[in-house]
């Protein structure tokens, strides 16, 4: 999994996911699935993305005792997804069970299995006021992501400003799978540590996630393209 763009849809229904895609009819996406549509259309809307070919990032965070989360990963496994994720901030063991039971459950090759490590939301200033970790970012960042490594995680969810660090330090083979990207004319809404695409491919990121400046476009489809073009160099035909 490298250089993938990974587009989170973001949308509370099905109804408003089929008409997003329908920009994209000639061919799948790299698509994330989050708690909100999740949470509202249950797998049947991951069984719908899967039979029209789309890759699939399933982003639940799981964060939840050893054994709890064994449980549900090794249910999640029988989605068929590509990617999924944990929280770090669970601990090693909570993130080996997590990796046991997806592989546990997995019918054929294992969905790749990432740790978040701070929401890119989250400044400095408010992870020591709000969760009281007394530690500069980047260095909670490489610890949760250094345990995520050693728990036999694949990679982690990370600010791109972070990737050169956890390169250099965990390896280029270790993904890095950052959102809070936006094209330059976007909001920041309410992310903080934001880069555009163009800045997350300098700076190592392996994949990128691409919400609003995408799904929000009056144009969906025109700046996909955009968004590839800068983050890879190449447009979507």
């Amino acid at each position: 999994m490298k250089q993938d763009l990974i587009v989170a849809l973001d949308f509370p229904t099905k109804k408003e996911v089929d008409t997003f895609l329908s920009h994209f009819d000639d061919g799948p996406l790299f698509v994330k699935v989050g708690m909100e549509l999740f949470y509202q259309e249950g797998p049947s809307i991951i069984e719908d993305l899967k039979k029209r070919n789309h890759r699939i990032f399933l982003d639940l965070k799981l964060h939840d005792i050893p054994n709890t989360v064994y449980q549900a990963m090794k249910g999640l496994a029988n989605l068929g997804v590509d990617l999924t994720n944990v929280h770090a901030a669970g601990g090693c063991e909570m993130m080996k069970a997590a990796l046991e039971g997806l592989t546990a459950g997995s019918l054929g090759e294992r969905p790749a299995l990432i740790a978040v490590t701070q929401l890119t939301s989250m400044s400095e200033e408010r992870m020591k006021k709000d969760l009281l970790i007394d530690q500069a970012l980047n260095d909670v960042v490489l610890h949760y992501a250094s345990n995520a490594k050693e728990s036999g995680l694949d990679g982690v969810v990370c600010s791109a400003y972070e990737a050169p660090m956890l390169n250099s330090a965990l390896g280029e083979s270790f993904l890095k799978v950052t959102p809070g990207i936006r094209l330059a004319s976007s909001s920041n809404d309410d992310q903080v540590r934001v880069v555009t695409p163009k800045e997350a491919s300098r700076l190592g990121s392996s994949s990128i996630v691409v919400g609003r400046s995408i799904t929000g476009a009056s144009d969906p489809r025109k700046a996909y393209e955009e968004v590839n073009e800068q983050w890879r160099g190449v447009a979507k035909k």
